[in-house]
């Protein structure tokens, strides 16, 4: 990612767009994003669709519309689903502590992958209706992306950010409200078939988009009450998207669509001038 900005910015601002760091933590969250077991080509190329298309494209930072970590993943969930959706399990060979032969696939290659394919907690619950204990998904000890599957984790980071201001609370506190009561009325309509609140509030990607991507100052909206409406917006989309949807995740999907509605929710929101000191016009 940083590369990408250095090759894609003039020298003259070089300096000022690498000093930033923005490039570096957009290579960072798109990486949480990714399963354990992706060849590091893909990564590299998702790193530079993130910065190409989904910043330098723009004009750069402070210009582009949509979470270039999620431009990233979305490029490469459209253009090598397989691998995007293929998990490798923790507890067993090729796991999160182990280093796989796939990562080091030849580019272009379909890489071969030794570790066991465990589904993911949605996964399991959406297509075999088999549920995950809210312990695993805390601790983390369940297949998925890099950042997604340790809660306390997620949850304890996003406190650290909270308490030094470097996140709008307003925009992860709409999505827990919203994902939580939407699942809610799912689960008591009909528990067999939908899923619990905790569930829904602790598995996929739903903390790690919240807390991490959904806050990202560019792509949000400025405004308190555009911030409760971005929130809730993506709340409501990620629970309708893995219930009725044909993915078992949806919370790139929800958090791009509110992005595209950010610069309309700023328009209604921004508070109205009446005057001018002075009397100016």
């Amino acid at each position: 990612a940083v590369l990408t900005e250095w090759a894609f910015t003039p020298p003259d601002r070089r300096r000022e767009a690498l000093g930033d760091n923005s490039a570096a933590l957009t290579g960072l969250l798109l990486g949480l994003t990714l399963p354990p077991a992706l060849p590091l080509w893909m990564g590299f190329l998702g790193a530079v669709v993130a910065i190409g298309l989904g910043k330098v494209i723009w004009g750069g930072l402070g210009a582009n519309l949509f979470n270039p970590a999620l431009v990233g993943r979305a490029f490469l969930l459209g253009t090598f689903p397989i691998a995007m959706t293929t998990w490798a399990d923790p507890a067993g060979p090729g796991g999160f502590f182990d280093l796989s032969p796939s990562l080091f696939a030849l580019p272009f290659h379909s890489p071969s992958y030794d570790a066991v394919s465990s589904a993911t907690p949605l996964g399991l619950l959406k297509f075999q209706q088999q549920g995950t204990g809210l312990a695993r998904l805390l601790i983390g000890n369940t297949s998925g992306s890099l950042g997604e599957t340790s809660g306390l984790l997620l949850l304890l980071g996003g406190i650290w950010l909270w308490l030094r201001r470097d996140l709008d609370w307003r925009i992860p506190a709409g999505i827990f409200l919203a994902a939580g009561l939407f699942s809610l009325v799912l689960y008591l309509v009909d528990g067999s078939r939908y899923p619990a609140p905790l569930f829904t509030l602790l598995s996929g990607g739903l903390l790690l988009g919240a807390i991490y991507m959904a806050t990202d100052p560019v792509t949000s909206p400025v405004t308190p009450r555009g911030a409760w409406i971005f929130g809730l917006g993506v709340g409501l989309l990620v629970v309708l998207i893995r219930v009725f949807g044909g993915f078992p995740e949806g919370m790139m999907y929800a958090i791009l669509l509110m992005n595209a509605a950010t610069p309309l929710i700023d328009r209604y929101t921004q508070p109205r001038v009446f005057g001018r000191k002075g009397g100016g016009r």
